[in-house]
């Protein structure tokens, strides 16, 4: 009987150590569970902290200038009314446009005149921050540099002398030397409508007009604004009736550059908003 009692006595004592170690396990693992998900949720949270931080470094990244405080514009100033030379000091659409998106940038303007097919080029390699010149966006620019909002819209017009054969823009197939103004869209639409033997390429619009006026093209064509400004400075000249191709013009900015032009787009979109950039076009436009 008393060894009955005894062993009945070792397995109860047995049960009670076997529960209360499973209990004790079970705490453990529970608090260790407890543990591993407080651990997890603060690295999730750590994490989502960092993801913010890092994208609001992103959208709150400053953007670089060619010189510290300073927004390099690249143009040709033989453009009027876009840019031309008021004495000795460049003026125009585009520079005064310019010069007020500096401001908003907190930053003052410096014009750099140069021929127009070395703007984009100027803008790629880091010499100019970015390039307002009359510049018509197309699929051949964008693959070179990034535009910014459309400002204004263009015009290709023909220029001819009065009493002229070329009546319409079709009559550009029987023209014999085509005059345009180097790299713009005026060469590059002429010369794939009517190839490069038929078309005469100058530095600037100015000096495309001139061989028009000596007969050494039959016509020129090139934007409306600054084709009033030739025609009006120079006796014999007329503008066809018939547009050749309508535009937008806006600035280029280095495809390395995203924070500039993310930058100058706010600006053109506060400048169009408060009525800035039609004042501008309007007091050149008439």
């Amino acid at each position: 009987m008393k060894k009955v009692i005894a062993l009945l006595l070792v397995l109860v004592m047995s049960a009670m150590c076997f529960t209360a170690c499973s209990d004790s396990k079970t705490e453990s693992s529970s608090e260790s569970a407890a543990e591993s998900s407080v651990a997890e949720s603060s690295e999730e949270s750590t994490e989502a902290e960092s993801s913010e931080e890092s994208a609001e470094a992103t959208e709150t990244a400053e953007f670089t200038t060619v010189a510290e405080g300073v927004l390099t514009m690249a143009t040709n100033v033989a453009f009027p009314p876009y840019e031309f030379y008021d004495g000795e000091t460049p003026t125009g659409i585009d520079v005064e446009i310019a010069t007020a998106v500096a401001e908003k940038l907190g930053l003052t303007l410096e014009v750099v005149d140069m021929d127009f097919g070395s703007i984009i080029t100027s803008v790629q390699q880091g010499k100019a921050d970015c390039g307002f010149a009359g510049m018509t966006v197309n699929e051949e620019r964008l693959q070179n540099v990034n535009f910014t909002s459309t400002y204004s819209t263009g015009v290709q017009v023909i220029i001819v002398k009065e009493g002229s054969d070329i009546a319409t823009a079709d009559d550009l197939a029987n023209a014999e030397l085509i005059g345009v103004q180097e790299a713009t869209t005026g060469h590059i639409y002429c010369a794939d409508d009517f190839g490069e033997d038929h078309v005469v390429a100058y530095n600037n619009g100015a000096t495309a007009v001139q061989s028009l006026v000596n007969d050494k093209v039959d016509c020129v064509v090139i934007d409306k604004q600054p084709a009033l400004n030739f025609v009006e400075a120079n006796e014999g000249l007329k503008i066809l009736d018939t547009e050749y191709v309508l535009e937008d013009y806006a600035a280029c900015v280095s495809k390395d550059n995203e924070a500039l032009l993310k930058a100058m787009n706010t600006a053109l979109d506060e400048l169009t908003a408060d009525g800035t950039i039609q004042a501008i076009l309007d007091k050149y436009i008439k």
